[in-house]
């Protein structure tokens, strides 16, 4: 029996166990820390009962740390709950959140009396020395573990960041810690049984919108082939995946560190989706795209955030408008289906930008008719959020609401669980957007989305779609969108589905 260190590891719930997917974070993170101890995972998405399997889990076995998983917007709630419940049950035990919240909001974690610990940006390495650290009783180590912050007698102590680390899992997942795996395979539009995975970690683009940004600071690492090859071969002969949704940050980088990848995937024929660049698209060679095609490429989620020159120039997005047509006429051309997500209501010429997004979104729809269509709501991380790269290099304008009045962020994660920031989190609503410019924005989604549903909508039945669209087809083209009553109420009978919302 294992003598080390027993970690357990809590996803709580933020999704309905039909669209529930590997929780890929927790996965790593156990590999790693079953090196030189062991770990055991409770995923939320699966049992809705995980507060009281957790605490049950620490009866069954002394714990040295519970670690939290912990994502902006709907998961900081039962995140909250499932941290109180430990705290009341054994407040002998260490807390750890990690993830994207404890990462972007490190201080507003550490106020929370049930988080002990944060860990900032990737676990790997730091989880376990903590966890180490903790089991042995060594609070002298606690300074010399990067990533890592914790609470002082005198207020939070951030440990210097932690260096990128490219190293993978040397292994297949512990996907059996999950109970039985095949209860993560989906049915969507690319197969009966996709799988989710994740190939890549990090982007090396440093967006100043993005999270990913923030976590990793412009540092990528692709897969070694052997790797790759290694867990594709184990998802389809093993669990008997006949397609692939990756989450890798950003898929497509380099062509030259591509290709080989791509090799792979050809031979194995998986459908699959995953996040893309404009840029990158439109440089790769045309016997690239051959390979894409082989591999059997569906979809890929572009972010073109903004018709604008001038906006894309300020969030450093490194894309063009042209850029954007472009690629959906590209990816029409060799039967791939663009994703276009786009960021509208901006602090600064709102109305104006809004606006400009739509009649762009239209020119994308002539295009490339197929084109998917995801419009969010610009909520800009704080500067205090960024990554300590870029923090203050470039301070963005100072965020007002529709007062004129500075917006002031949570300082609790209590505060965050307020509709108004869960929407904000969700890029679903902003402080400066006036009711009547959030009622068009809704309207002109309803209609498009109606005139165009979603290929990823396997539940609403054709004819109902087909239906859909003939009613939407005079108000998009006449673009009149406001007040679309009717469809509204046929939304209610059919409940198209939201991709930005239930992705796939």
């Amino acid at each position: 029996m294992n003598r080390g260190p027993h970690t357990l590891l809590v996803n709580p719930t933020i999704t309905s166990q039909s669209s529930a997917r590997f929780p890929l974070s927790l996965l790593h993170l156990s590999t790693s820390l079953d090196r030189t101890g062991s770990s055991r995972i409770i995923d939320g998405n699966m049992d809705r009962d995980f507060i009281e399997r957790t605490l049950h889990a620490l009866d069954e076995r002394a714990c040295s740390a519970v670690g939290v998983s912990v994502m902006g917007g709907p998961q900081i709630e039962p995140a909250i709950a499932v941290s109180r419940a430990i705290r009341a049950h054994r407040p002998d035990v260490p807390i750890v959140w990690g993830g994207y919240f404890p990462t972007l909001y490190t201080d507003t974690a550490l106020s929370a009396p049930y988080v002990d610990y944060a860990i900032r940006g990737q676990g790997e390495d730091s989880l376990p020395e903590l966890v180490t650290a903790l089991h042995a009783g060594d609070a002298i180590e606690l300074a010399s573990i990067h990533g890592l912050s914790w609470k002082g007698e005198g207020g939070p102590i951030h440990n210097p960041g932690r260096p990128f680390s490219r190293n993978g899992p040397p292994v297949v997942l512990p996907y059996d810690k999950l109970g039985d795996p095949r209860r993560y395979l989906a049915r969507t539009f690319l197969g009966r049984r996709t799988a989710a995975h994740q190939a890549s970690v990090g982007c090396r683009f440093r967006c100043t919108f993005c999270g990913v940004a923030a976590m990793f600071g412009g540092a990528t690492a692709l897969p070694p082939m052997a790797r790759l090859e290694r867990d594709l071969a184990y998802l389809k002969h093993e669990l008997g995946a006949d397609s692939i949704q990756y989450f890798d940050h950003n898929f497509f980088d380099r062509e030259e560190d591509m290709i080989p990848l791509l090799e792979i995937m050809a031979r194995y024929e998986l459908p699959w989706w995953c996040y893309a660049r404009a840029d990158a698209l439109l440089n790769l060679s045309e016997s690239t795209w051959k390979l894409v095609r082989k591999s059997r490429l569906r979809m890929a989620y572009i972010g073109a955030e903004s018709a604008s020159p001038t906006m894309l120039k300020e969030i450093r997005k490194g894309t063009r408008p042209d850029q954007t047509l472009a690629v959906a006429e590209l990816c029409r051309r060799h039967g791939v289906i663009p994703e276009l997500s786009f960021m509208v209501a901006p602090p600064e010429n709102t109305e104006e930008e809004t606006e400009h997004t739509f009649e762009f979104i239209r020119e994308l729809k002539r295009i490339n008719p197929q084109s998917e269509i995801i419009v969010y709501i610009y909520t800009p991380l704080p500067e205090s959020s960024r990554h300590e790269k870029d923090r203050n290099r470039r301070p963005s304008t100072p965020l007002l609401d529709l007062n004129g009045e500075p917006v002031v962020f949570p300082a609790t994660p209590e505060e965050w669980t307020q509709k108004q920031w869960v929407d904000y989190a969700c890029h679903a609503d902003a402080p400066w957007l006036s009711d009547r410019l959030r009622q068009r924005i809704h309207d002109f989604v309803t209609v498009l989305r109606c005139r165009y549903p979603t290929v990823q909508d396997l539940r609403s039945p054709p004819w109902a779609k087909r239906t859909l669209a003939a009613a939407a087809s005079w108000r998009y083209r006449l673009r009149r969108y406001d007040r679309p009553w009717e469809l509204n109420l046929a939304n209610r009978l059919v409940r198209l589905r939201v991709p930005q919302v239930s992705g796939l």
